[in-house]
């Protein structure tokens, strides 16, 4: 196995005051990101899918709009409804959510080809 260079990221560990609803959360958003639940234990969960990010790649602009308009139904609200999907600035099409235990997560457009 090749050695991860300095200040790669090794795994992001959360701690939330309720379990069960944040499962409920994260599982739905990380499984549409493609996420498979890599383990389970009494007090935790975690999730997989090849290299990990803090800012996700959503897929298509699509993909990305669909994500936030769904997310109210899943425990998730977008964020910077008012500049979306250009809150990040005009050059970097993104949705903002936040969960109700106030955890935020960008998910991140394919640049379009011109």
């Amino acid at each position: 196995m090749a050695e991860s260079p300095v200040g790669a990221l090794h795994h992001v560990e959360l701690w939330v005051p309720d379990l069960d609803r944040a499962v409920a959360e994260w599982d739905w958003l990380l499984a549409a990101l493609g996420y498979g639940v890599h383990q389970r234990w009494e007090a935790g969960r975690s999730w997989r899918l090849g290299p990990t990010h803090l800012a996700f790649h959503g897929g298509e602009r699509t993909a990305v709009d669909a994500l936030v308009a769904a997310c109210p139904g899943h425990g998730w609200r977008p964020m910077f409804a008012d500049r979306h999907p250009w809150a990040g600035g005009p050059d970097h099409y993104a949705g903002y959510l936040e969960n109700s235990s106030g955890f935020e997560v960008e998910l991140v457009a394919t640049p379009q080809r011109t």
